[in-house]
């Protein structure tokens, strides 16, 4: 069952989620857009409220925080993407965050192919077998090396990513002032780890126009999610609650500019004065 987005933070919108809770709700499964936390705290009261569990989508959101709190910490699990669009890569794959001990035993048996080998390993049982479902999630060793010397540098590679974002921010405050774009909101008590950085156009032609405009002048900027629920395969199987105006609107409004890690300075240059080309106007 989806519920809509806040406009602020494009988070899901806290204050939705209650009334979608059904007797066949299991869990809550707030995303952390762009590494901005959601509201943890009302959703992991309602959650509490009718014996939810909350899986922590942090995809985006390695070493980002909440009120102090690293997202993927809160809620009973956290997911973290090391995909190779994300902060910390290692090509391919992610990582399970168990924050409820009753949770442990199961995870690692379906992260060893359904057996029980995590306790024969501790000594607990004489032998493993098969106990429950399960795959193979284990990542090879060339891979988790790879990962490992990511994750010595992480807040050197954030401090970097950062640096970027408020490059950015800080350019395109004119333009917010002017009506022309606005820029990403990070409300108070969020520490987000600049995952991406974004502009709502007005609309989808301007968007459209813009990426365009951008693309004449050799800078590269896309489009993000199309929303799950209008999705094809979403269409055939999910549920909303409520209208879901606001995402359909910033799903049409949402353009990211580049950032990556080795982006210079020169360039983020260039990515600001192609914008303001298109706007008309000088940075």
């Amino acid at each position: 069952m989806f519920v809509d987005i806040r406009p602020d933070t494009l988070n899901i919108d806290e204050t939705r989620i209650e009334a979608a809770i059904t007797p066949r709700t299991k869990a809550i499964v707030p995303v952390h857009y762009a590494g901005v936390a959601c509201e943890m705290d009302t959703i992991m009261a309602i959650a509490k409220r009718h014996h939810l569990l909350v899986i922590e989508d942090a995809a985006q959101g390695i070493q980002g925080s909440y009120r102090g709190r690293p997202l993927g910490s809160i809620a009973h699990l956290g997911c973290y993407s090391f995909h190779e669009t994300k902060n910390i890569i290692s090509g391919e794959g992610g990582a399970l965050l168990i924050n409820d001990p009753a949770l442990v035993e199961r995870a690692e048996m379906i992260r060893e192919k359904g057996t029980n080998r995590s306790k024969f390993f501790r000594g607990q049982v004489d032998k493993y077998t098969w106990v429950d479902i399960g795959s193979s999630y284990l990542p090879g060793e060339i891979i988790a090396a790879f990962l490992w010397a990511q994750l010595e540098v992480a807040d050197s590679i954030t401090a970097r990513r950062l640096a970027i974002w408020g490059h950015y921010h800080a350019a395109f405050d004119t333009l917010e002032q002017s009506g022309r774009v606005r820029r990403p909101v990070i409300p108070e008590g969020c520490g987000h780890n600049a995952h991406m950085y974004y502009l709502l156009l007005h609309d989808l032609d301007d968007r459209t126009q813009f990426i365009d405009a951008m693309k004449a002048q050799d800078v590269n900027c896309v489009f993000h999610y199309v929303p799950l629920h209008n999705s094809p395969y979403g269409r055939k199987v999910s549920r909303v609650n409520g209208n879901l105006s606001v995402t359909e609107e910033l799903a049409d409004r949402l353009m990211r500019l580049p950032l990556w890690l080795d982006l210079k300075d020169r360039q983020i240059d260039r990515v600001v004065n192609s914008a303001f080309n298109y706007f008309g106007t000088t940075s």
